[in-house]
């Protein structure tokens, strides 16, 4: 019983298992205990005073547990709290295990994770569990393997290789409630199918009755989803499905809802357009604590774009409070402001003044000039010539870090810009260091009579050769990166990403000093652009 109370333990061995690099991503007890501080200050403030771990009837869920590190402190907060309205230990050890606290399992590995974190026993009802209430080895946290649904995909016929018959089967069917392949998670029993529970169903609460088995309703929902599943693309291709959770934490309609997800939903991008928009004009997000910095929030895991969790409370309606933390502290102040102001979620509160006082200028922005992807139809492995010899109509073409040539014939599209002189920039930018400081390449000055693969996308298309020098002079400035920093959550750098900085005149040559006088900037606002952006100089 001593071990449920104390927090002497030296180190926490949920601390070790956060800090494993590891395809699952588990949340040190750090993390969780301030996201659970943030839950008690709100319902303080929200309930007349009320201290949140005194009330007997609030009733919690981690609807995706792992190590069980949510429910573990949870559980040593209303024992602590409860002692003056129950003052017997097993008795309120009993109360608050039964009747507050209720976890659902991603895998069966995570449920006896969590059995072992919460009840000190891998079987609820167990001679070592601290809990006598359970009848049952699940106690509340529950475990089931799901199945995928499978829909669309095409029909293809096949013979059987053993009858000679012929068969028909499905292929490139992707589950309709989380997007999963069937080539991917279509397993046997024997293997998890990581078809999560909690997401894939058309009606939650119900589901959630099903579970554990009676009408329920949860005040506060709490946790760390599954971020993402291979979707069969190119190499290590995945897409998200947090924001699936997120969605389904609020359908169930609790009064709070805390998790920790990726933050690179604030700039959107494959599969989180929707869910940023909806994010966005929510104005029940209360708070918002955002880690930008690269392993910061789970030492050893590589999250690109960094890690967040807000606190979305159903009875709020009004700003969200933003606050940016580096090196395990706030980064200055934390701001209220309302999150759709503009079309992404500008994370540093210093940034927004900024913005503001540039977009008050109603300029053109850079991504009204900045091509598509595959500006002459080309793919990245595209192979040309190596000289151009014997080529009737030669370009001369850009490629991932080589030069080709090819026949003008070859551009599928995009011929026009074949003779003009053109800015080229890297599609793909950034670097394994712990923020990124650079986010735009290099730009490359590429005259007419030439192209380039769908490494690149073009910045500006001129007549003129001095137009295109201005137009990279003026992307290698901080301030113009600045803006690029302020939508760029990955190493992609599409024309979205231009879409803050404003275009300017092409007739000089610009450079840093000559746009904070053109703008306004303060000495300030000078100073915080240039903490987050490094010159190109430097490379």
């Amino acid at each position: 019983m001593e071990g449920l109370l104390g927090r002497a333990h030296n180190p926490d061995v949920l601390t070790c298992i956060a800090n494993l690099s590891n395809d699952e991503v588990f949340t040190p007890p750090e993390m969780a205990s301030a996201m659970l501080d943030m839950v008690a200050e709100a319902w303080t403030a929200n309930h007349d005073g009320e201290n949140l771990w005194t009330n007997p009837d609030v009733t919690f869920l981690d609807p995706f547990t792992k190590t069980g590190v949510f429910l573990r402190e949870i559980t040593r907060r209303l024992v602590e709290g409860l002692e003056a309205q129950i003052p017997d230990l097993q008795e309120r050890v009993n109360h608050v295990l039964t009747k507050q606290v209720y976890g659902i399992a991603i895998t069966e590995l995570t449920a006896l994770m969590a059995r072992r974190s919460l009840y000190c026993s891998k079987r609820a009802n167990g001679e070592h569990s601290i809990c006598t209430g359970f009848d049952t080895p699940e106690g509340n946290i529950w475990f089931q393997r799901a199945e995928h649904t499978w829909t669309g995909g095409t029909r293809e016929s096949r013979v059987d290789p053993l009858t000679g018959d012929e068969i028909f089967v499905y292929t490139g069917r992707k589950c309709s409630y989380c997007g999963a392949g069937e080539n991917d998670y279509g397993r046997g029993d024997e293997l998890e199918t990581h078809a999560y529970a909690f997401i894939h169903t058309d009606d939650i609460k119900q589901r959630i009755n099903e579970i554990f088995g009676a009408a329920m309703h949860f005040d506060i929902v709490i946790g760390n989803p599954p971020y993402q599943l291979s979707d069969g693309g190119h190499g290590a291709s995945a897409s998200p499905i947090y924001q699936l959770f997120v969605q389904k934490a609020f359908d169930l309609d609790p009064s709070y809802v805390t998790m920790v997800t990726p933050s690179r939903w604030f700039a959107g991008g494959k599969g989180l357009d929707d869910y940023r928009d909806q994010m966005l004009h929510d104005h029940r997000l209360r708070r918002l604590v955002d880690y930008p910095k690269l392993y910061e929030a789970f030492p050893g895991v590589k999250i690109r774009g960094g890690v967040s969790y807000f606190l979305w409370d159903r009875n709020h309606d009004g700003p969200c409070s933003v606050q940016t933390m580096w090196d395990g502290k706030p980064l200055g102040p934390a701001a209220e402001r309302y999150l759709d102001e503009f079309d992404v979620l500008v994370r540093q509160n210093e940034a927004v003044s900024i913005l503001r006082k540039v977009q008050a200028f109603a300029e053109p922005t850079m991504d009204e000039v900045v091509s598509s992807r595959k500006p002459f139809g080309l793919p990245t492995n595209f192979k040309g010539a190596a000289t151009d010899a014997g080529l009737k109509d030669p370009v001369h073409l850009f490629a991932n870090q080589k030069q080709f040539w090819a026949e003008r014939a070859q551009l599928p599209i995009g011929s026009e810009l074949v003779d003009k002189w053109k800015v080229l920039m890297t599609r793909v930018q950034g670097t394994s260091a712990a923020v990124e400081t650079k986010f735009l390449s290099k730009p490359i000055i590429a005259g007419p009579g030439t192209a380039c693969t769908e490494t690149y996308v073009i910045a500006g298309a001129f007549s003129s050769e001095s137009e295109a020098h201005s137009v990279a002079s003026y992307i290698r400035t901080r301030f113009a990166r600045f803006f690029v920093s302020l939508r760029k959550s990955t190493q992609d750098a599409p024309r979205r990403v231009y879409a803050f900085m404003p275009q300017q005149s092409w007739d000089r040559t610009w450079t840093d000093e000559s746009l904070y006088s053109k703008y306004g900037l303060t000495d300030e606002e000078i100073a915080f652009i240039e903490s987050i952006v490094r010159p190109m100089e430097d490379e």
